[in-house]
């Protein structure tokens, strides 16, 4: 087995801030790893998009990719190779759900089957739709931004910050009919604000569900104590991370936000979101901002999820490859230029 890998700075279409980055004036390119796995004539291709969040970043990745044993890892025996995987190092997720995505495009395009068919899952075209995001900027940007969104037929607004309000008023102006979605990342911090920004919310008869209203690190009473009072949907995000999780999720609120840069890659993904529907829970496949490598590696699992979030791709405007499309929010494989794997092919 060969192993290649390289940063790559994806750059944003518009500066980009949420509620925990830390940034107040927002992001303009978003660092990745990108990575190949070749055995003969067959390439894997995977990406890690590590976030300061969990204590990683694309350094560390790099430095983890540098550790591997390439002999170690096979196309023909993914459960040994992430085995071997896991048994290097503990944490470094990003980076081990890089090399997973690529192990499982390199076996999946090695028998000749798109990577859900080698999965055991459909993928119903004309089905699967994304939400489009908008980061927290200011009122008349977020309008500008929701004008310039008008064919996504759902949006998800990045909240948690005192302009909130203002902020989805701004929304509301330039889209007011349409499905909203709503991502405190972590951002109020006690209970009572919490409930207080959701009952105002509420008002809005077309507000699907809103993610990780508070910290991943609050009290779980206090948790559970919104989760018992909130007039909207809540979903785990930063307090899911893997499938272990998913007994403390269904206690403290209603649905899941699965990544694949979270979890560790497909293979854990899958295990989450399956483990999410038999306790009871809502699942969503989300992203970070990515190229079409792992965007496309998502929508191959969207057969699992209830809602998706996985625009990371239309973020961005130099991204290296070509995978699934989102032409109207309708995520596609019709005109991939890759018939097999992630279906996924470099530009040239």
């Amino acid at each position: 087995m060969r192993l290649n890998f390289r940063r790559f700075d994806l750059k944003l279409a518009h500066s980009w801030r949420i509620s925990s980055g830390g940034n107040m004036g927002g992001v303009t390119t978003f660092p990745v790893a990108l990575l190949e796995l070749s055995a003969g004539e067959i390439t894997g291709l995977g990406e890690a998009a590590p976030s300061s969040r969990y204590g990683e970043n694309v350094d560390g990745c790099l430095d983890f990719f540098k550790s591997i044993d390439p002999s170690r890892i096979s196309f023909s025996n993914i459960p040994g190779s992430m085995e071997y995987l896991y048994s290097i190092a503990p944490g470094h997720f990003a980076a081990k759900a890089a090399l997973n995505v690529a192990l499982l495009d390199g076996a999946s395009r090695f028998v000749r089957q798109p990577l859900h068919e080698f999965l055991g899952l459909p993928f119903r075209e004309q089905h699967h739709v994304t939400s489009f995001s908008i980061g927290i900027d200011r009122p008349e940007i977020i309008r500008e931004k929701t004008l310039q969104a008008a064919v996504f037929p759902i949006l998800k607004l990045k909240v948690g910050v005192p302009d909130d309000q203002a902020n989805f008023t701004a929304l509301r102006e330039a889209a007011p009919d349409k499905w909203v979605r709503l991502d405190a990342n972590e951002g109020w911090k006690t209970r009572e604000q919490a409930l207080k920004m959701l009952e105002w919310f509420a008002r809005d008869a077309k507000i699907q569900f809103v993610e990780q209203p508070m910290p991943a690190n609050s009290n779980p009473a206090d948790l559970a104590w919104l989760k018992q009072r909130s007039p909207l949907p809540l979903f785990a995000d930063e307090s899911c991370l893997s499938s272990a999780d998913i007994p403390f999720c269904a206690g403290h609120f209603h649905g899941v936000c699965v990544k694949l840069v979270k979890t560790g890659g497909i293979t854990e993904a899958m295990a989450a979101l399956r483990a999410a529907r038999q306790a009871g829970l809502k699942t969503m496949l989300g992203c970070m901002i990515e190229s079409s490598i792992l965007i496309s590696a998502g929508a191959h699992l969207a057969e699992l999820a209830d809602y998706l979030d996985l625009d990371g791709n239309l973020l961005i405007t130099n991204d290296p490859f070509s995978g699934v499309t989102a032409s109207d929010g309708l995520l596609s494989f019709v005109n991939s230029p890759e018939p097999f794997g992630l279906r996924v092919r470099p530009k040239s």
